[in-house]
């Protein structure tokens, strides 16, 4: 089958690789349709490493997949060949006491899709647990249905924050993850959003998305600008989609006394410097955020609801042999990308 493998820093191929062997009890054959690139695939891509754990090469990445049943094995039921699903890509035990306590997402012998452990799907077919697909409508066309795996991300995040109606959220990072998170913040009663970026078309994106203010954040202070929208109290939610230092600080900078903070990006180095002395004064809760916890079910409802305008967010479609163009056009913000998909 056909393949997009990363053979290299930056360098990515179209490769044949070997089938998937026929689906197991309890497993379902999925032919993969569409793949949304991921920053955590960017970090690979360019980094060679996201989050400590080394690329190996060649390797397949892609881990928000959507596609169609074309096989089913024995106890599977309920699903039949040519059913349109999206596709979790962590694979987790459901036994252990993080999976028993509802948080599948901290699995201790999870199998993610996309790493190491196993390859991801920027290939033709894979085979999957059957309680790793979610079932999509028949009129979601599959780029659209990418945006599950990272709106479930988001809706996670909204946990952690715990976001109440008339609050101030600031974002950080105007990328596909930061424009779900204004989306997202908007629909749970936000009543203001700040975002910052740096790229024009991606602020303006950001306004499409549900943003009232947007701070280019290389031409003027984060911080001064929610103080401005907030009378000078700092925002009560900060979502930290960017993963940077200077994101992190800025975040502890602009929030008020008993603020939530998620940081949600990934940082290319394993120690943060971050302004203690300022979250301490402040008391400000920090949550570290690992994937998605359960909520696809919940994301796929909110796309089919049109809730998340998935045709401003995905802005860019490749075909699987023109995928190292769509890492690069990633890599470079080229032509206003936000959300790049790749089509198999």
């Amino acid at each position: 089958m056909k393949s997009l493998q990363l053979v290299a820093p930056r360098t990515l191929e179209p490769r044949d690789t070997p089938d998937p062997p026929d689906p197991g009890p309890g497993e379902v054959l999925v032919r993969i349709r569409a793949v949304g690139i991921c920053g955590s695939d960017m970090h690979h891509y360019l980094e060679g490493s996201a989050a400590g754990t080394t690329t190996p090469y060649p390797s397949i990445l892609g881990h928000e997949p959507a596609g169609e049943i074309v096989g089913t094995g024995p106890g599977v039921e309920n699903l039949k060949t040519g059913i349109r699903v999206a596709v979790e890509p962590t694979i987790t035990c459901g036994k252990c006491e993080p999976c028993r306590g509802g948080h599948q997402n901290l699995c201790e012998t999870s199998i993610f899709l996309g790493g190491p452990q196993q390859p991801g799907l920027l290939r033709e077919y894979a085979v999957v647990p059957r309680r790793n697909v979610a079932v999509i409508p028949d009129d979601m066309d599959f780029p659209a249905a990418t945006l599950a795996e990272p709106l479930a991300v988001l809706l996670h995040s909204l946990e952690l924050a715990k976001l109440q109606l008339g609050e101030t959220v600031l974002v950080l990072g105007a990328g596909p993850i930061g424009l779900l998170a204004v989306a997202v913040s908007k629909l749970a009663g936000a009543a203001s959003i700040v975002v910052a970026d740096q790229i024009p078309e991606r602020l303006a994106l950001a306004k499409k998305m549900g943003a009232d203010t947007v701070v280019d954040f290389s031409k003027e202070s984060v911080a001064d600008a929610v103080r401005d929208v907030t009378g000078g109290k700092g925002a009560h939610v900060i979502f930290d989609a960017a993963g940077k230092p200077a994101s992190i600080n800025d975040g502890l900078e602009s929030a008020r006394p008993g603020a939530r903070m998620v940081v949600i990006g990934i940082p290319s180095q394993q120690e943060v410097p971050v302004n203690f002395w300022l979250g301490l004064d402040r008391e400000i809760t920090i949550h570290v955020q690992k994937r998605s916890n359960g909520n696809d079910h919940q994301a796929i409802e909110m796309l089919q609801r049109k809730l998340i305008d998935a045709g401003t967010l995905v802005t860019h479609l490749f075909p699987l042999e023109k995928g190292a163009e769509a890492f690069e056009a990633v890599a470079h913000y080229s032509d206003g990308v936000a959300k790049a998909v790749v089509e198999l």
